[in-house]
């Protein structure tokens, strides 16, 4: 008997293995019979089979990501463009998703056909703008004069990038569903031109901002000229007003110079009069002047006075 023990021990763990199975919580499970589908398992926990017979196919309840090879797909305003999308989904209905994909690697096939599909349609039926701007973007007024935007229809009613993937997402919904499958959300992960027209982007672009560089320097330039102007004009102002107070100032001691002068001569004129005289020959007579003067001048008068 000890001897069967250990034997029967292992033929129990084998035929339990073969029997009961686990399901954790991120699984679902299919079981099957002779390829057979007989029954679905959602809930979590340990579960019994017929060996042999019946097999057990696990699907994953969590959300799984499906990721496409970046296309190129032509806008409506005629601009080649490289669209990289990206999606969530999940598996919903096992028997179904059983009965038509099989595997998830299949599922990922399927669905390459539906949401490219789809995003090519929704791609080549709106402008480029349209796939890169928000809903609330608000075209400026001056929208024909730009470059990048000379195309836009502005009697055309403008869509944003958010509207276009829920578009996309409720198109590519319609035929996920009869594969077992829910689609939860589709975005675009990168918009770039394609190579042959990313030159030509980009030299636009620099001639566009050197245009906006060139505006900018010469509302500078003008700002300039008016900040030189008012300086000038203030500095002419200035001078104006000192040159006037300097000139009353100087016509103000002059007036008060002559009264002082007429007040002193009224005091005494002749002797006024003889310290003008002496000042000038001051001012006159030098080393190297000579004076021709006639003795019956005034200017000689205090020297003719003086010889007496």
């Amino acid at each position: 008997m000890k001897r069967l023990i250990l034997p029967l021990v292992i033929l129990a763990l084998l035929a339990g293995q073969s029997v009961f199975f686990v399901v954790n919580e991120a699984e679902q499970a299919l079981v099957t019979e002779f390829g057979k589908p007989v029954g679905k398992i959602r809930n979590a926990g340990l579960h019994f089979k017929i060996p042999v017979m019946q097999e057990v196919h696990r699907f994953s309840k969590q959300i799984l990501n499906w990721d496409a090879d970046p296309n190129q797909i032509p806008t409506s305003d005629k601009k080649y463009i490289w669209v990289d999308t990206t999606a969530r989904w999940r598996i919903v209905d096992p028997l179904l998703f059983f009965t038509t994909v099989a595997t998830e690697r299949g599922a990922q096939s399927r669905l390459d056909d539906i949401i490219d599909s789809v995003v090519r349609d929704s791609v080549s039926g709106h402008l480029l703008t349209e796939l890169v701007r928000g809903d609330d973007y608000l075209p400026p007024a001056d929208l024909q004069d730009t470059a990048v935007d000379a195309s836009i229809d502005l009697n055309r009613e403008q869509v944003g990038r958010d509207k276009i993937l829920d578009d996309i997402l409720a198109q590519a919904q319609l035929s996920t569903p009869e594969y077992g499958i829910e689609l939860i959300d589709v975005q675009i992960k990168r918009i770039n031109y394609v190579e042959q027209v990313r030159k030509r982007v980009y030299e636009r672009m620099i001639s566009e901002r050197n245009k906006v560089a060139a505006q900018y320097r010469s509302e500078g330039e003008g700002e300039k000229a008016d900040i030189l102007g008012q300086m000038q004009k203030e500095l002419k102002k200035i001078s104006s007003e000192s040159y006037r107070q300097a000139e009353e100032v100087r016509g103000n001691a002059d007036a008060k110079a002559t009264t002082i002068y007429a007040a002193a001569y009224n005091q005494e004129p002749d002797f006024y009069q003889f310290l003008r005289t002496l000042e000038s020959y001051q001012v006159t007579v030098g080393k190297n002047n000579r004076l021709i003067l006639s003795t019956g001048g005034d200017y000689y008068k205090f020297l003719e006075k003086s010889g007496r």
